[in-house]
């Protein structure tokens, strides 16, 4: 059955590549049909204009005449070479459809010996809970198994097993892809996830996340019919409809960060302060992964919005951030974690429509401090752009600079995102740095891409070459294999129609008995718009704008004057303004309260915004 399955999907996806071609090839018919239609009136045009001009007399009309042949002559010129560009199209597309479908077919039979693999494992883990659940006194420690049919030693997985693991080298890819694959799983369906309870010593079901959100609407809008009086302006200060929106905060977006955590866990293990430098630049790029695909906007959280994401059992830690200005828009971000770090972050948003995109850029720096060597380090984000607002696909770019610094240690990471270029061969969204101690040796290079991966490779030695530019040196690194750092999670299944959101995104949202009555979970607007109810959703959103212009004056009204760090005279609840002892930056400290008041339930303080 399994079998037949595989080759019934083999002819399917063997039919849609021959029929991807089929329509590249018909459109080129089209275009040539066109190309033969403007050939034939474009000579036809030059005839009778070569006749007007030798019955012309005057130099005048002559050189006018002489002017617009020529331009026809052009036209001809250039719809030649569109037809031959898209002729090499066709032929590059035809030329790799062979090394495609080799490639796929060496795919489907990996995934079939995977989902072997699988079974087999599952097998193996439905006997031993079998066995567990009739003597669990007997089974006290960790369990390792061995097979004398195969050259293999497995070591703890919490300590890098994919670098550590030895086998054959028939079963060296398999067992990667197996590790890989459990990982992703038992990270992303909350359905599985176990804890025991070492008072009872019996295995105790966590609470389940929802894996899905109502598929998003098919809306149409004509986004420039809006955007088109808006060029130059900020964007925080324009009122939008949620059909440009996503159903989260700006607040749940900066959480989202969160991710993979797990790589700030690795880095708090760490006794090297340069390859935890290493994880912490994977970490920070990592926030941009599940952008790719996002380039709708969240909402702007109202002043005083709060959100908090409480993830102590399945990942050690607990976040809270707060809308603590709204002109400019501006957050606070807390993270403590029991698995060794601190978090913490006061970003503004400072957003620019330029006519053909959009560019947001993030003020403000990220802090992160572990907690065992009290390495600090502290970077900023990278500009986003939309692009093609006017006409075309929208897609997202990131662009410019990260100077990651530990100023504990004074070792430093400079990663370059690379902006995309149609003419650039590089890798389309590549990522590279070096990280140097506080004398300047650089020790690794980080390379990958920052929605796909990240590796470092350890430099052992350099040299100075040619070629760089103005008469420049460039430095060569002789470096070890490269090593895998971080490697993004595929989307859940019909993310397309949830806004491609990750495993993540698709949880924050999802309702939270005893939060905050700020916390942008009870928002109707938001709430609305993720229940595909948009009109609903555009009436509370207009409501809650308006109430917040009001309160705004009568805060306003009230003040006698404007505070030189607080322009709106408002005290956030949870943050307050203090100077980083280590940098000397201003910035906003997390002043706690929050998670007493949430155990108690007393939520007296908090205003009503909603």
């Amino acid at each position: 059955l399994s079998t037949h399955f595989h080759l019934e999907q083999h002819k399917s996806e063997r039919a849609l590549t021959q029929g991807v071609l089929k329509t590249l090839a018909n459109k080129l018919d089209d275009l040539s049909t066109c190309n033969e239609l403007i050939g034939k009136h474009g000579a036809a045009l030059q005839r009778s204009l070569s006749e007007l001009e030798e019955l012309r007399a005057s130099t005048d009309s002559t050189d006018k005449v002489k002017a617009v042949n020529e331009r026809a002559t052009l036209f001809r010129i250039t719809s030649n070479a569109m037809i031959n560009a898209c002729r090499d199209f066709l032929d590059v597309a035809e030329s790799h459809s062979r090394r495609w479908q080799k490639a796929l077919h060496y795919e489907r039979e990996q995934r079939h010996h995977l989902e072997e693999t699988i079974e087999q494992l599952a097998k193996q883990h439905n006997s031993l809970e079998r066995a567990w659940r009739e003597n669990p006194t007997s089974y006290t420690g960790r369990t390792y198994y061995h097979d004398d049919n195969e050259e293999a030693e497995f070591f703890d997985a919490m300590e890098d097993s994919a670098a550590f693991i030895t086998v054959t080298a028939a079963k060296c890819l398999l067992y990667q892809r197996a590790i890989s694959f459990f990982g992703v799983c038992f990270l992303h369906l909350p359905s599985l996830w176990f804890f025991k309870d070492t008072s009872t010593n019996h295995m105790q079901l966590r609470r389940t996340r929802r894996t899905r959100i109502p598929d998003k609407p098919n809306y149409s809008l004509n986004l420039w019919s809006i955007m088109k009086n808006c060029i130059g302006k900020d964007l925080s200060r324009i009122p939008m409809p949620v059909n440009f929106n996503e159903p989260l905060s700006m607040l749940q977006r900066l959480t989202e960060d969160l991710e993979y955590s797990e790589l700030l866990d690795r880095a708090a293990r760490c006794d090297s302060s340069l390859e935890q430098m290493c994880l912490v630049a994977a970490f920070s790029v990592s926030s941009y992964s599940t952008t790719v695909h996002r380039t709708a906007k969240p909402f702007n959280p109202l002043l005083g919005e709060t959100y908090e994401l409480d993830r102590l059992e399945e990942y050690g830690y607990r976040s809270i951030s707060e809308q603590v200005s709204h002109h400019p828009p501006a957050a606070a971000h807390h993270v403590t974690s029991q698995r060794g770090w601190t978090l913490w972050q006061h970003i503004t948003i400072d957003s620019k429509f330029r006519g053909k995109y959009i560019s947001v850029m993030p003020l403000g720096n990220i802090h992160l401090q572990f907690h065992s060597s009290g390495n600090h380090y502290v970077w900023s984000k990278v500009t986003s752009t939309v692009h093609n607002i006017i006409v075309g696909k929208l897609w997202i770019d990131q662009s410019g600079d990260i100077d990651i610094v530990n100023t504990t240690t004074k070792d430093t990471c400079r990663l370059k995102f690379s902006p995309y270029s149609y003419f650039s061969r590089e890798v389309p969204r590549k990522v590279t740095g070096v990280v140097e101690d506080r004398e300047g040796s650089a020790h690794y290079i980080l390379s990958g891409t920052w929605d796909d991966k990240m590796e470092s490779a350890k430099i052992v030695d350099s040299s100075q070459g040619c070629g760089g530019s103005e008469g420049k040196q460039k430095t060569v690194y002789q470096t070890l294999q490269p090593k895998l750092l971080w490697k993004k999670y595929p989307l859940p299944e019909n993310a397309e129609n949830m806004h491609f959101f990750s495993s993540l995104a698709l949880t924050l949202n999802e309702p939270e008995e005893g939060v905050a009555p700020t916390d942008s979970r009870l928002r109707p607007d938001q709430r609305l718009m993720e229940a595909g109810l948009w009109d609903e959703a555009n009436t509370q959103k207009q409501r809650l704008e308006e109430r917040q212009r009001q309160e705004r004056k009568k805060r306003e009204a009230q003040a006698n004057q404007a505070l030189e760090d607080d322009i709106e005279g408002y005290q956030p609840l949870w943050f307050d303004r203090r100077t980083e002892e280590n940098t000397g930056e201003t910035t906003y400290f997390y002043k706690g309260g929050y998670w007493e008041a949430k155990e108690r339930q007393n939520w007296s303080q908090c205003p009503k915004i909603f």
